[in-house]
């Protein structure tokens, strides 16, 4: 009878597993990580510069009547300023000197410009607007007038920058001619050429 039960419970446990049918082990899969992302570091403009600029420019002596007139002249010289990135906007302010050279009658002369520039942070590009005061003194002419301009700069690496710019300055009352009225304005244009190093 044992027997007969032995043999009985054999057959129930061969059937269920023939039932069943074989199941693979369970196998993990190695996690695989994401590749890090690089992310460039914004660019960001705050911090001291200094540099050499070079450009051509032109002056108009109103009402100038046995005056020469400025005509054109050469501009090169050193500029030095601060600005700080705010994200978008980007201000500061710079001190340059320009030695201006005329084509005409005039001797070369100085031009010194202490200005606030406010620009937009657009990556490693940076378009900015002037506006401040400026000192010429070329022969018998020395005054103080107002300047503004455009200007845009581009960063070549972290620490070296090329731009270009136009500027306008407007002096009043420079001159008297020779029966002694004044009135005369000289207007000044100079596009620019610059170098910078960021520090």
């Amino acid at each position: 009878m044992k027997i007969i039960g032995y043999a009985a419970l054999a057959s129930l446990l061969a059937g269920g597993a023939y039932a069943g049918g074989y199941v693979a082990p369970v196998v993990e899969q190695p996690v695989m990580e994401p590749a890090p992302v690089t992310v460039a570091p914004e660019s960001d403009w705050t911090g001291f510069y200094a540099g050499l600029q070079y450009g051509k420019g032109n002056g108009d002596l109103s009402n100038r009547g046995a005056l020469a007139d400025f005509g054109d002249y050469d501009g090169y010289g050193l500029h030095a300023g601060y600005q700080r990135d705010f994200g978008r906007f980007v201000l500061g302010g710079e001190l340059d000197y320009n030695k201006v050279s005329p084509d005409e009658v005039y001797d070369d002369g100085d031009l010194t410009r202490l200005r606030l520039r406010a620009g937009a942070d657009m990556g490693r590009f940076l378009p900015y607007v002037t506006l401040g005061a400026a000192r010429l003194s070329v022969d018998d002419i020395s005054e103080t007038g107002l300047t503004y301009g455009i200007g845009a700069d581009y960063k070549i690496t972290e620490k070296f920058t090329v731009g270009a710019e136009y500027s306008r300055s407007d002096f009043n009352d420079v001159l008297e001619d020779e029966t002694g009225i004044g009135g005369r304005d000289l207007d000044t244009d100079l596009v620019q050429l610059r170098a910078s190093y960021r520090f």
